[in-house]
């Protein structure tokens, strides 16, 4: 049984202390580096994208969202951190849940990984858009350990167990779910969000996840009118509202067997970077 772990309270930037899970030593930070760009506009809240991208598909993500608003807040050692050991007998597999054109897939691989060449991790994304996913594979610069899918996640996953059968894995170790949480909810329900949160608990040894505030919500609703599309089927129906990041923290501790053990603080949007692990 795992040692208890200090409740992490998400509204603060104060790291509390979390456990290795391979040694149980305890260990933490003083301080969370939080984001600052405020001239910045939200990539989900901008009315003028190209497309109406309704599942947050969007062409030119990247430019309004770099990878580095992320990484400034993920440690570069996360993976040993986490008690991960590369070059070990054992490979790391790490998740990337809509990777869009596979910007970040790339940018985090390298963040993490000292030695990409001589690495036995191993990063899998997906995206349900076709067009995203041929364009990640074109620009990809580490076909042997990086790869790149078309999935939808909510209709079915034997790809990713597939995946984790050629590895000789039963779990992804590490599982990125950044900015995806709202496309799904919007376009199927209340129960497309904890189907979706439960799937990915279900697989994953650990979860860093980051949800679009509710905010996000009211302007991905509001750019769709203004472009003269139809709303959200479910937009007006939901009952999970207000602080997402928070419902989902309730989702995954009481129903899925995870517990928050860290917050790395918001991002440029302030969005909360959460990481969970499995009990």
């Amino acid at each position: 049984m795992a040692a208890p772990t200090a409740r992490v309270k998400i509204r603060e930037k104060l790291v509390e202390p979390i456990y290795d899970i391979s040694t149980r030593n305890l260990f933490s930070s003083t301080h969370v580096t939080m984001a600052t760009c405020p001239n910045l506009k939200d990539p989900d809240d901008a009315v003028n994208d190209p497309g109406a991208a309704p599942y947050g598909n969007f062409i030119n993500y990247y430019s309004f969202n770099p990878p580095e608003n992320r990484l400034s807040l993920i440690p570069a050692t996360l993976l040993q951190d986490l008690g991960y050991r590369d070059g070990g007998d054992e490979p790391t597999l790490i998740l990337d849940v809509g990777c869009n054109s596979g910007d970040l897939s790339v940018a985090i691989y390298k963040h993490l990984v000292q030695e990409p060449g001589e690495s036995t991790v191993h990063l899998l994304g997906f995206d349900l858009d076709e067009t995203l996913v041929e364009r990640a594979e074109q620009t990809n610069p580490l076909h042997s350990n990086v790869s790149f899918i078309q999935l939808d996640i909510t209709e079915e996953t034997n790809q990713l167990q597939d995946f984790l059968s050629q590895h000789s894995c039963s779990h992804f170790h590490l599982c990125l779910c950044l900015a995806v949480t709202m496309w799904v909810h919007l376009n199927h329900g209340d129960s497309g969000l904890l189907q979706l949160l439960s799937r990915l608990a279900a697989i994953s040894s650990h979860l860093l996840l980051e949800a679009q505030p509710w905010k996000c919500y009211r302007s991905a609703a509001r750019r769709l009118r203004k472009l003269g599309r139809s709303d959200f089927d479910h937009f007006k129906t939901l009952k999970i509202r207000g602080d997402v990041a928070e419902h989902a923290t309730e989702h995954l501790e009481r129903h899925c067997g995870m517990e928050l053990i860290r917050s790395f603080g918001s991002t440029a949007w302030d969005r909360k970077l959460l990481l969970f692990r499995r009990r």
